[in-house]
C-alpha cells in the first residue's frame, strides 16, 4: 500500500481528472531496481466505479446513432496526441515496466498503437464491418450496433498496445461506437493516466460527451465483479490471468454480460524429425530468440516443444540449452511475474520435468529468473497433462520428447486450447506424412496455425487472429487483433422487420450513405442502392 499523505493521483469520471474517494492506495515499482515508484494511486470504491457506469451510460445513450465519422475523429486525434507525447509516454513505461526503450517501446509498441488507433478509424469511417443486410421483399433489415459502455482491463505486458485506454480492445470498442471504462494495471498506472490525459483532450477537441472515456486504477476483487456484471454495462474485455479472469467471467456469465477473455496459452511448437536433420541449428537459434525475447512474457512465447527421440533431438536439445546458458537474463515486469514463474518450475518438476538449465531465480537485474529449459517424456504429458501445460510466463519452456509418431498425436489430443501452434517440417516432404497426422487435431487446438515460423510476432493486418480455444480465450470466435473483425466482439446484431423508412438507421435505408459501403442485398453483396423493381 502506498502512503496516504502523499499526493494521489485523480481519476477520470464524467469528463473530468477529480480526487477519488478512495481511502486505500497502491504505487507501481520500477522492476529494474525493485523499488517503489514516487506516484501513488488510489483503489477506487464501489460508489466510484458506480459513477463512472452511471457517465458511460449517460454518453452511449447520446453517441448510439451518431456516424462512423464521429468515432474515427476521435481515434486519429487521439493517435495524433499519442505520437506527439511519445518520449514522455516512453519513458514512463520504461520505468514502469523495464522494458528496453529500443527497439520495443520506441520503435515497435508504440507505433503499433497509434497504427491500431488509425486502421479502427477507418474501419469505423467505411462502416462495411457492421455487415447491413436487407431483404427487399418481407423489408426485414440488420446490422451489428454499439452493445454499449465497455470495460477495458488492461494486461501487464503490453503497457502500450494493449493498455486499457488505448490498446486493441479500448480501440475496437470505441471505433464500434461505445463507451469505455478503462480499468488500469497496477503494474503501469502512470502510462495509462498519461494515455488518458490524451484521450480525454482529444474526445473535447472531437466534441465527445462526458463520460465517453473514462478510467479508473485498480478495484478490488468483488467490486471487478459488480462491474463486469452491472446492468448497464454492454460487454467487457480482459486480458490477464486465468485465474482472475475466471472468476470476472463467471460473474458476468451468471448475467448474461459478454466478456472476452485472454488468458493463458503455451503455444506449442512442433520441430518434426526431418527439420530436425535438415535445419536443426537454425531453427534452435529461432526458438532461442523467440522464447527469451522480452524476457518471454509475449501471450505468445512458445512454451512447449514438441520433438521425436533420437541422437539429433538430443544434440538439438543440448544446443538450445547452451543458448539459454549464455543469453543474457532479462528483468521481468514485477514480483508477482516472478514468483508465478518460479511456482511454475516447481508444478513442472514435481510432475516429472527434469531441467536442461537453469530453474532458480536471480541472475539478472531486479526481478528475474534464470533462462529455463525443461523436459518430460510424452508419456509423462499424456499422463499429466493439466499440471504439465502450466504456464511459465516468462524466460522458459517444456520439452517434450515422444517416443512415436502416434505419441506426437497422443500429445496434441492432451492440449488445452491456445492462441497458436507451430510446425516446423522438412523441405523435402519427408516429414508430411506425420504433418498430416498431427495437424487436423492440432487445428482445432488453436487459434492460429504457422509452418515453419516462431510465433511471437503477431501482424496487426485484417486476417489475424488473435485468439483460440479456452484457456487461450474465453471463446474461439473473436480476435482481439485484426480490425474489423475485433470490433464485432463490441456489438449487438439489431434487426428492423417492417419498420419505417424514416426509423431506419441510415446503413439499411433504400439509399445507401455512401458510395463505398458494402452491404448484403436480397442476397447479393453490392455497393450501392436498393435496386428497384418493376
Amino acid at each position: 500500500m502506498g502512503n496516504a499523505t502523499m499526493t494521489v493521483q485523480q481519476v477520470l469520471i464524467d469528463g473530468h481528472w477529480t480526487a477519488s474517494a478512495g481511502t486505500s492506495t497502491f504505487q507501481a515499482v520500477n522492476p529494474r531496481t525493485r523499488e517503489p515508484l514516487p506516484e501513488t494511486y488510489p483503489i477506487s470504491p464501489w460508489s466510484e466505479i458506480l459513477r463512472a457506469i452511471e457517465s458511460a451510460s449517460r454518453a452511449a445513450a447520446i453517441v448510439r446513432d451518431w456516424s462512423g465519422d464521429r468515432f474515427a475523429a476521435f481515434l486519429e486525434h487521439f493517435a495524433d496526441r499519442i505520437d506527439a507525447r511519445a518520449a514522455e509516454l516512453i519513458e514512463m513505461a520504461h520505468q514502469e515496466t523495464a522494458l528496453p526503450v529500443q527497439p520495443r517501446l520506441k520503435d515497435a509498441e508504440l507505433p503499433r498503437t497509434s497504427n491500431q488507433l488509425r486502421q479502427a478509424a477507418a474501419a469505423a469511417r467505411d462502416g462495411s464491418w457492421t455487415e447491413p443486410t436487407i431483404d427487399s421483399a418481407p423489408n426485414i433489415r440488420s446490422m451489428l450496433r454499439p452493445i454499449g459502455p465497455v470495460v477495458v482491463f488492461g494486461p501487464n505486458n503490453f503497457p502500450f498496445a494493449f493498455n486499457s485506454a488505448a490498446g486493441g480492445d479500448f480501440a475496437a470498442a470505441i471505433a464500434a461506437g461505445n463507451p469505455v471504462i478503462a480499468k488500469g494495471h497496477s503494474s503501469h498506472p502512470g502510462t495509462t493516466r498519461i494515455l488518458a490525459e490524451e484521450a480525454q483532450l482529444a474526445a473535447n477537441e472531437t466534441g465527445m460527451p462526458a463520460g465517453f472515456v473514462q478510467l479508473i486504477y485498480r478495484t478490488n476483487h468483488d467490486d471487478g465483479k459488480l462491474l463486469v456484471s452491472h446492468p448497464a454495462i454492454g460487454a467487457s474485455g480482459y486480458t490477464g490471468s486465468r485465474s482472475a479472469g475466471s472468476q470476472l467471467k463467471e460473474a458476468a456469465d451468471r448475467v448474461g454480460k459478454p466478456i472476452y477473455l485472454e488468458l493463458s496459452s503455451i503455444n506449442p511448437i512442433y520441430i518434426l524429425p526431418g527439420a530436425i536433420r535438415e535445419r536443426g541449428a537454425a531453427i534452435a537459434e529461432q526458438f532461442a530468440t523467440s522464447c527469451l525475447m522480452g524476457v518471454g512474457q509475449f501471450c505468445t512465447n512458445p512454451g512447449l516443444i514438441v520433438l521425436k527421440a533420437g541422437t539429433e533431438t538430443e544434440d538439438w536439445i543440448r544446443q538450445v540449452g547452451e543458448r539459454f546458458s549464455a543469453a543474457p537474463v532479462g528483468t521481468l515486469l514485477g514480483p508477482s511475474v516472478q514468483s508465478h514463474l518460479e511456482s511454475g518450475f516447481r508444478t513442472l518438476v514435481s510432475h516429472g520435468a527434469t531441467l536442461v538449465t537453469g530453474g532458480s531465480s536471480g541472475g539478472g537485474t531486479g526481478y528475474c529468473c534464470q533462462n529455463t529449459l525443461l523436459r518430460v517424456t510424452g508419456s509423462q504429458f499424456i499422463s499429466s497433462p493439466a499440471a504439465l501445460q502450466t504456464e511459465m510466463f516468462g524466460n522458459a519452456s517444456l520439452i517434450v520428447v515422444v517416443e512415436s509418431d502416434s505419441e506426437f498425436v497422443g500429445v496434441t489430443h492432451a492440449l488445452e486450447g491456445n492462441l497458436t501452434g507451430s510446425l516446423y517440417t522438412a523441405n523435402d516432404g519427408s516429414d508430411d506424412g506425420l504433418y498430416d497426422q498431427i495437424t487436423p487435431v492440432l487445428r482445432q487446438k488453436v487459434g492460429r496455425l504457422l509452418n515453419d515460423k516462431m510465433p511471437t510476432g503477431v501482424a496487426v493486418v485484417s486476417a489475424m487472429n488473435h485468439g483460440g480455444p479456452f484457456p487461450a480465450t474465453g471463446h474461439p470466435g473473436f480476435t482481439a487483433v485484426g480490425i474489423p473483425a475485433s470490433l464485432k466482439r463490441f456489438t449487438m446484431l439489431q434487426c428492423y422487420d417492417g419498420v419505417r423508412p424514416n426509423r431506419l438507421p441510415t446503413a439499411l435505408a433504400d439509399q445507401s450513405p455512401t458510395s463505398s459501403l458494402w452491404r448484403l442485398i436480397d442476397g447479393c453483396r453490392i455497393q450501392g442502392n436498393v435496386p428497384t423493381t418493376k
